[in-house]
């Protein structure tokens, strides 16, 4: 698209070009009607400047077509990409073309019928003959000239020949001549001259329209042709006053004197000056008559051209009037756009006091009444969103809050609709979110999980409190039962209206799991003060008795052995116990750095492949990096679940160790499965407290001391069934590739 500027400049390009045009198409109309009749005398032929006007006639003709079809053009673009106004000036330009061409093209045909008509007649036949006739007449009057000039210097010739006269006779040759001028009749020579062999002027006598002329003087090879052709010379002399045609004729005078007798007729300038207008006449008529078809295609092109001429004025003329039309109308459309992307400051000129005027001032007033009410939007838009921004930051805090606090939140509203979950709740409860949130929660728990929502909210309700708490034992799924202490909390609007319930939840498994851990240190520890004292002295007292009196007892001897024996290795047996109450009272501080715990499965794995023929085993190590960990702590925690899975398979089985890698929760798995009989659900709550075991002769430490080992690398251990038959631990420690401590 042009801009403003540019379309100036276009348009008083077009309007120089057109008055260029209405110039030049005259001055070729005046310059070719000179050349035609021959008024300019230029130093270059006519046929080359009427060749060069038609050319230049032909570079407007394409110059006003192409005006034309460019105006048509941009006429029809306008009209295809749907411009306002285009459609106007479509129905204004058809409008003045259609009034225009009819009689454009009527008196186009009439004058092209007249040039037609006018050329035959200039270029006729007749006219072709009366001039060759005017032009043979002025032949014949010249050639009769010449003809009456020869004949009258024969005859005053023959006169001289026979009057009695010598070429030295001067006076009389003079006066001979005179009186032949003077007495002979209209027509006689104009003047007469004796020339002797010598070249010497012997006698000249004038007439009276040759008076006041001098003779030039006789060509002496004119006379030398006289000479040797013996007949009469004819010569042509411009004087002043015309034409002079002269005849040398060879005379013998007495003595056989020969001498030049010139006989002189004037042809006056104004009759010479009609003989050569026929005769230029008749050369310029020839001229024409091989330039009419130029001349006729010359004056088609000029018609053409003022018919074109014409055309495009009405065009031009049209888009005038249609821009005049509508400019304020593209000025309001241009106006609407701005305002509508927001520019509502913007204002039109008032061009004039008409209906588009008052038309302008109207959207001008309503601009500006735009721009006020979008003052007051923009304040008002500012204040409401400056409360969103605030409440958004309260939101974003509270999300916040809600996703990194360390208990879990879930929101109820009055439609028993879940309406937030925080990701500790989430997680802790394994849920999805997708499918609880903005659902109805008897919809998507299991029937007993509800109704102790359902029990919670009556015992809130009866409380008549605005919280209560309670506790609550859960399980998630097999193998994972959570000790939580629930707050139930009613929500209330600020004009104290219910609006639902808020339960807040705290997993106090792993604290009470501690609690329980540091209770058993401490009753270990003491346990293995209380006992370890005495049990040096009854050992010892036992070998001084068998290592004394062994040997001198006859009576009941063996009993005495195997008493004191029995003493002895039972001691070993409780010594040995509170040296495990000592190690699990006391466990050793974590030490991590890189490990491969693949390579660690691998090689404990050695060991039992070897003691444990009956049994198979499978590792599953699914290329673990190294990552961070105590390597002597978790092999302590692999041979305790390795040992726990042996004792179950005492007629032979399958054990496997599966390393897996959980790249979201950044966690490495060690899982220890069996195919053995399982663990009933009841004993999975307790495997984990100090002193609880299946086995009998087990202390039941072994994998309480493998949770705190677990427990102290931020992991987590659990007990779950494997499927088809068997049990299965997992224990999860974190992935830290790069932790070295």
């Amino acid at each position: 698209m042009l801009s403003p500027e540019q379309k100036k400049h276009k348009q008083r390009l077009i309007r120089w070009v057109i008055a260029f045009c209405l110039l030049l198409i005259p001055l070729l109309i005046w310059i070719q009607r000179r050349l035609l009749w021959g008024d300019l005398n230029l130093p270059v032929s006519s046929t080359v400047l009427i060749f060069a006007l038609i050319n230049i006639n032909g570079l407007l003709l394409l110059l006003m077509l192409y005006l034309i079809l460019r105006n048509l053009v941009e006429l029809i673009f306008e009209r295809r990409n749907g411009i306002l106004g285009a459609r106007l000036r479509t129905k204004l330009v058809a409008a003045f073309v259609s009034l225009s061409i009819i009689p454009t093209a009527v008196l186009f045909f009439f004058a092209l019928g007249s040039v037609s008509t006018s050329m035959d007649y200039w270029f006729n036949t007749n006219v072709e003959e009366s001039l060759e006739s005017s032009l043979k007449l002025a032949q014949d009057m010249f050639q009769e000239t010449e003809n009456r000039a020869a004949n009258m210097g024969r005859q005053i010739g023959l006169l001289m020949e026979n009057v009695d006269i010598s070429l030295e006779d001067s006076s009389g040759l003079q006066q001979l001549f005179s009186s032949t001028i003077a007495l002979a009749p209209t027509g006689t020579p104009d003047a007469l001259m004796l020339i002797d062999r010598k070249l010497g002027i012997r006698a000249t006598a004038k007439g009276e329209r040759l008076a006041s002329v001098a003779l030039p003087d006789m060509p002496s090879e004119a006379l030398r042709r006289a000479a040797l052709s013996g007949s009469p010379e004819i010569i042509t002399r411009q004087v002043r006053s015309g034409e002079l045609i002269q005849a040398i004729v060879i005379v013998r005078l007495k003595n056989q004197h020969r001498a030049f007798l010139v006989t002189s007729l004037l042809i006056p300038a104004d009759k010479l000056a009609l003989m050569q207008s026929v005769s230029q006449g008749i050369t310029g008529y020839k001229q024409l008559i091989l330039l009419k078809a130029p001349i006729k295609l010359s004056l088609i092109i000029m018609l053409l051209i003022v018919t074109l001429l014409i055309l495009f004025g009405a065009i031009w003329f049209g888009f005038y009037i249609a821009r005049s039309m509508t400019a304020s109308i593209n000025k309001l459309a241009e106006a609407t756009q701005r305002v509508a992307s927001g520019e509502l400051n913007f204002t039109i000129e008032k061009d004039s006091d008409d209906e588009m005027g008052l038309l302008v001032d109207s959207f001008n007033s309503m601009t500006s009444d735009l721009l006020a009410s979008n003052c007051q939007l923009a304040e008002a838009h500012q204040a409401l969103q400056q409360s969103n921004l605030l409440s958004e930051q309260r939101r974003r805090y509270l999300e916040a809050i809600l996703r990194n606090v360390a208990a879990g939140v879930i929101a109820i509203n009055e439609q028993h609709q879940v309406t937030i979950i925080n990701p500790f709740a989430e997680k802790l409860l394994r849920l999805d979110t997708a499918l609880f949130l903005n659902h109805d929660f008897h919809e998507v728990l299991p029937l007993s999980h509800a109704a102790v929502l359902e029990q919670f909210f009556s015992d809130l309700r009866e409380s008549g409190q605005r919280s209560i708490e309670r506790h609550l034992s859960l399980t998630v799924r097999k193998g994972e039962t959570y000790s939580l202490l629930v707050n139930i909390t009613r929500l209330l609007d600020d004009k104290e209206r219910p609006i639902g319930y808020v339960i807040v939840f705290d997993n106090l498994t792993k604290l009470e799991r501690a609690q329980r851990l540091a209770a058993w240190q401490e009753v270990a520890r003491r346990i293995a003060h209380e006992i370890k004292n005495p049990l040096t002295p009854i050992q010892l007292s036992a070998q001084r008795l068998r290592k004394r009196y062994l040997e001198s007892i006859s009576k009941d001897r063996e009993i005495f052995d195997q008493c004191t024996a029995t003493i002895i290795n039972q001691v070993d047996e409780i010594k040995r116990l509170v040296t495990e109450f000592s190690e699990f009272a006391r466990m050793p501080q974590i030490k991590k750095q890189q490990a491969d715990i693949a390579a660690l499965a691998s090689d404990t794995l050695v060991l039992y492949r070897e003691g444990c023929k009956h049994i198979i085993f499978h590792l599953e190590k699914n290329n673990i990096q190294p990552f961070s960990f105590d390597s002597v702590q978790i092999r302590r925690v692999l041979i305790n679940l390795l040992d726990n899975a042996v004792s179950v398979l005492g007629e032979g089985g399958e054990i496997s160790i599966t390393l897996g890698l959980n790249q979201e929760q950044q966690t490495v798995s060690l899982t220890v499965s069996d195919n053995g009989p399982g663990i009933p659900e009841p004993v999975k709550v307790r495997l984990f407290e100090p002193y609880f075991s299946t086995r009998k002769s087990g202390t039941g430490l072994g994998l309480a001391i493998a949770n705190t080992i677990v427990a102290e690398h931020n992991g987590s251990i659990r007990v779950q069934d494997n499927l088809p038959t068997g049990t299965a631990v997992v224990v999860e420690l974190p992935f830290l590739p790069e932790e070295t401590k």
